[in-house]
């Protein structure tokens, strides 16, 4: 009787529902002012920004969480868990952002909305060793997992400092949270997207001689 290895399928079809949830309850959170006015609205620039923020970081996450899940050629259990741990992690991100928001920026709760950054980051290092370990050489190379990892230290050290420099300067830690999201908007780096184009230039290459020996 043969042994299958259970397939990352069900653990991205879980991941995305969290994901979703995850939005929905930072959208729930979303109040209109209760005067029907511009400068009522425009008061509600700490909540915007919170919510602009943190968006994009729970979009950032999930398209490199789904990046990283095409490496991943089963679902063992130290990844099923490391993939809990994140998720939890992340599950933190709409408390945090309705703190900062509720208490306009400050600098109490945007030092714990740094620090659920760092918690993000520090989860997601191990999740993306893991599935890396798992990635063929053919896949990514050894230049690029460098990279990966040298990404995702400058990001966790950016988080860091954010959460420090959040107790003097609240709107510095959104600008350096967002200079360290930028690192991901790209999941694959330079060196991966290089090496698919060269294997697609490659097998075009190759493709019209096949045709002639036939």
């Amino acid at each position: 009787m043969t042994h299958r290895r259970p397939t990352t399928e069900r653990l991205g079809a879980f991941s995305d529902g969290v994901f979703a949830v995850i939005i929905t309850i930072m959208v729930l959170e979303l109040k209109p002012p209760s005067q029907p006015s511009f400068a009522a609205l425009l008061a509600l620039w700490p909540t915007a920004l919170s919510y602009a923020v943190s968006y994009l970081f729970i979009a950032i996450v999930w398209v490199n969480h789904h990046h990283l899940l095409r490496f991943a050629g089963h679902a063992t259990p130290r990844l099923i868990w490391i993939n809990f741990a994140h998720l939890f992690m992340v599950s933190l991100v709409p408390f945090s952002t309705a703190w900062v928001a509720a208490t306009r920026l400050a600098a109490v709760p945007v030092f714990v909305y740094a620090a659920v950054f760092v918690l993000v980051e520090l989860a997601y290092l191990p999740f993306e060793r893991h599935a890396l370990a798992q990635a063929e050489v053919e896949e990514i190379s050894a230049r690029a997992r460098r990279f990966a990892k040298l990404r995702s230290s400058v990001a966790l050290g950016t988080f860091v400092i954010a959460m420090l420099v959040s107790l003097k300067f609240p709107l510095w830690c959104f600008g350096l949270i967002c200079c360290a999201l930028l690192l991901y908007l790209r999941p694959e780096p330079p060196e991966i997207g290089r090496e698919v184009a060269r294997k697609v230039a490659l097998n075009d290459a190759v493709s019209p001689q096949q045709e002639d020996i036939r």
